[in-house]
C-alpha cells in the first residue's frame, strides 16, 4: 500500500508541475462525426391503437434503420408502456442482416395497457449513457402521442411522472442527447405541448405525423439536422403505368451513400442508370434495395459523381413521393494557427480542410464547388464578423486582424447544395504584457547577509509533509469505507421466465447495512436464490455502489452482459437484470433515492 501511495503522489506531482496554459486552444472537446448512436423509443401502450392504428411508428423506425449507414452506425430500441416492456441494446450495424434483425424485433412489438412517457425517455438516456462511444453522435427519436395513463393500482402520480420526465429530459440535455419527437395523431388527441417541450429542451425538433406519407420528409429532416446535411428536393410523381425518368445528381466523389426513398400506396418498379448510361442491377454490390409495407428504399453505395437516372413505374394515378439525402464521411478541420499566442493588432492566417477517414482531402474542384466562410466572434462584446475564404487545392484559406478584445472564437463553415460542415471552434486569448516589477529583489537574494534562500530544503520538507498527508488520507479513507453506511433503496422484481409472471416490486431500504451487503440478503435469504449470496455490494462516494460478482450469475444492463468480477459501479436509477444459473427466473434490481 505504501508503494502505491508513493507512486500516486509522484504521478500527481508530475501532473501538477506539467500544467501550462495555451493561448490558442479548442473551445470544446467535442468533435463532429458521421457515425450515429440512435435510440428509437416507441410508445406501445393501449392508446396507440387509436393514435397509431396503422402502425406508422413501426414503419418510421424501419425506415430510420434503412436510412442509416450500411456499416458503422449503432441503433437500439426501447418499447415502453408504464414500464419498459421490450428493449434492444445498441447494435453496431455491419451488414444488411443486422438491420433485418432490428426490423424483425420492431415487427414483433405488441400493445400493452398503461402509459408513462418518462419511462421510455429515461431508459433511452440510460442506454445511451452506458454504451456511448466518443466517435459517435448520439440522438433519440421518440414516437408517441405524448399522453400519460398511469396504472391506478400503482402508487405513482401524474405529478411524479411529470417530474420524472423533466429529470430524464434534463439528463439528456446535459449529456448532449437531442430528442426528436414524432407525434402520432390519427385520433386527434396528440399532446403536442409535451412533445414540443421535450424536443425544444434538448435541441431536437418536434414533428407531427398522421400518415406514412409524411415519414420520408420527417426522417430526412432529422438526418439532415443531425448530420449537417441538406435535403435534395425531388419532384413528386403521379403513376402512368409506364417508366418515368428522374435525374439524380451525385455532386462529388466523396458521397458515401445516397438514400432514395419512395412512398406509394401501390407497388412500384424501379430501374437505375449510372452516369455512363449503363443499367445498374438492383440489388447488387453497388445498390441495396429494401421494401416495407409503405415504402421502398434504394441506397447507392459510393456512387460515382455525375447524373444518374432513376426510372420509376407506378400504377396509373398513384401518387409517388420521392426523397433524396446523401451521407458523407467528410469532416472539416481547422489547421493549427501559426503562433501559440497573439496580441492586439496581429493578423491571423486561417486554413481549413476536409478529412476523409483522417486523410486530408486534396481536390481543387471539390473545394471550388463549395463556399467557405470564416466566423470570428468577439467574446467581450458577443459580436461575430464573417469573412469569405478562398478555395484552393488543399482547402480554404483567409486571414483576419485581431482587435483589442481579450479573447476571440474562430470557426469555419463550408457548404454546397447537399451538405455542410463546420469546424470545432478555436479560442484565441490575447497575450497581455506583464506589468513592470516595482523595487523587487532577485529571487535568489535574501536579507540574511546575501545568503541564498534555502528553497531546496523547504521544498523537500514540503514534499515530505504532502506525502505523509497523502498516506494519512488513504488510511483514513480505508477506515471510513469499512464503516460507511448505505443510502437510498433497491427495487427488487422477480420474473418467472417460463410463465412470464412478475411479482410486485419490493422496495428495500439500504440504510441498515454498513460496509457491504449481499443480494441474497435483499431476497430474504430465499433458498432458490442461494447463488446470489456471492453478489456483493459496497458503498462508494457520490451515492453510488460497487457490485462485485463472485457467482455464476449473469449480469445484464440494457440487454448487454457485463463482467463484474473486478467490480461494477452502480449509479442512481441504474437498472440491472440478474440471471441465476440454477433457477429459470430473472431478478431485476434498480438503485433509487
Amino acid at each position: 500500500m505504501f508503494r502505491k501511495t508513493i507512486s500516486s503522489f509522484i504521478i500527481l506531482a508530475v501532473i501538477f508541475c506539467s500544467i501550462s496554459y495555451l493561448n490558442v486552444r479548442a473551445a470544446s472537446p467535442l468533435h463532429s462525426t458521421s457515425r450515429m448512436e440512435g435510440m428509437l423509443v416507441v410508445d406501445v401502450s393501449n392508446s396507440m391503437k387509436d393514435s397509431d392504428p396503422n402502425n406508422i411508428s413501426k414503419e418510421a423506425m424501419k425506415m430510420f434503420i434503412d436510412m442509416s449507414s450500411l456499416e458503422g452506425d449503432k441503433i437500439g430500441v426501447v418499447a415502453y408502456s408504464d414500464e419498459v416492456m421490450r428493449e434492444k441494446a445498441l447494435v453496431k450495424i455491419s451488414s444488411e442482416q443486422d438491420k433485418n434483425e432490428l426490423k424483425s424485433f420492431i415487427d414483433s412489438l405488441e400493445k400493452y395497457t398503461y402509459t408513462d412517457l418518462s419511462t421510455g425517455v429515461s431508459e433511452a438516456e440510460k442506454m445511451l449513457g452506458s454504451s456511448h462511444e466518443k466517435d459517435f453522435t448520439p440522438l433519440i427519436v421518440l414516437l408517441a402521442d405524448g399522453n400519460n395513463e398511469l396504472n391506478p393500482r400503482k402508487s405513482k402520480t401524474i405529478s411524479q411522472a411529470n417530474q420524472d420526465l423533466q429529470s430524464a429530459v434534463s439528463q439528456a440535455k446535459a449529456k448532449g442527447y437531442p430528442i426528436y419527437t414524432i407525434g402520432l395523431n390519427a385520433d386527434g388527441k396528440l399532446n403536442k405541448e409535451v412533445l414540443t417541450h421535450v424536443a425544444d429542451s434538448t435541441n431536437g425538433k418536434f414533428f407531427e405525423a398522421t400518415s406514412a406519407e409524411q415519414l420520408p420528409k420527417i426522417l430526412s429532416e432529422i438526418f439532415a439536422r443531425h448530420f449537417k446535411l441538406k435535403i435534395v428536393p425531388v419532384s413528386q410523381l403521379i403513376g402512368t403505368g409506364a417508366y418515368q425518368d428522374i435525374k439524380i445528381t451525385v455532386p462529388n466523389e466523396n458521397v458515401r451513400e445516397a438514400n432514395i426513398s419512395l412512398m406509394s400506396d401501390q407497388p412500384v418498379e424501379i430501374q437505375l442508370v449510372n452516369p455512363s448510361g449503363k443499367v445498374v442491377e438492383i440489388p447488387s454490390d453497388q445498390v441495396v434495395l429494401t421494401k416495407s409495407r409503405t415504402y421502398s428504399m434504394v441506397k447507392l453505395l459510393k456512387p460515382v459523381q455525375g447524373d444518374w437516372t432513376l426510372r420509376v413505374k407506378g400504377v396509373p394515378q398513384d401518387k409517388i413521393d420521392i426523397n433524396l439525402i446523401f451521407n458523407y464521411d467528410l469532416q472539416l478541420k481547422l489547421a493549427a494557427f501559426a503562433k501559440e499566442s497573439y496580441k492586439a493588432g496581429d493578423t491571423v492566417q486561417v486554413r481549413a480542410f476536409f478529412e476523409d477517414n483522417s486523410t486530408a482531402l486534396k481536390d481543387k474542384s471539390f473545394y471550388h464547388s463549395m463556399k467557405g466562410t470564416l466566423f470570428v466572434r468577439d467574446l467581450d462584446k458577443g459580436k461575430t464578423e464573417e469573412f469569405s475564404l478562398e478555395p484552393g487545392n488543399g482547402g480554404f484559406s483567409g486571414k483576419f486582424k485581431l482587435g483589442s478584445a481579450s479573447a476571440y472564437e474562430v470557426l469555419v463553415k463550408a457548404e454546397d447544395s447537399s451538405f455542410f460542415r463546420q469546424t470545432i471552434p478555436q479560442k484565441i486569448t490575447l497575450k497581455i504584457a506583464p506589468a513592470a516589477p516595482v523595487n523587487e529583489k532577485p529571487s535568489n537574494v535574501s536579507d540574511d547577509g546575501g545568503k541564498p534562500f534555502p528553497w531546496l530544503s523547504i521544498g523537500g520538507a514540503a514534499a515530505v509533509i504532502l506525502l505523509l498527508a497523502a498516506i494519512a488520507s488513504l488510511l483514513w479513507s480505508k477506515l471510513k469505507s469499512r464503516n460507511r453506511r448505505f443510502s437510498g433503496q433497491m427495487v427488487i422484481e422477480v420474473k418467472d421466465e417460463e410463465t412470464g409472471e412478475r411479482i410486485s416490486p419490493q422496495y428495500k431500504k439500504l440504510k441498515a447495512f454498513k460496509g457491504k451487503f449481499r443480494l441474497h440478503q435483499l431476497l430474504s435469504l430465499a433458498p432458490e436464490f442461494a447463488e446470489t449470496d456471492k453478489l456483493i455490494f459496497k458503498p462508494l462516494a457520490n451515492d453510488s455502489l460497487l457490485l462485485i460478482n463472485h457467482s455464476n450469475c449473469t449480469i445484464e444492463k440494457n440487454g448487454r452482459a457485463l463482467s463484474a468480477q473486478k467490480g461494477l459501479t452502480i449509479k442512481r436509477n441504474d437498472r440491472l437484470r440478474i440471471i441465476p444459473k440454477k433457477v429459470n427466473k430473472s431478478i431485476y434490481i434498480e438503485y433509487i433515492s
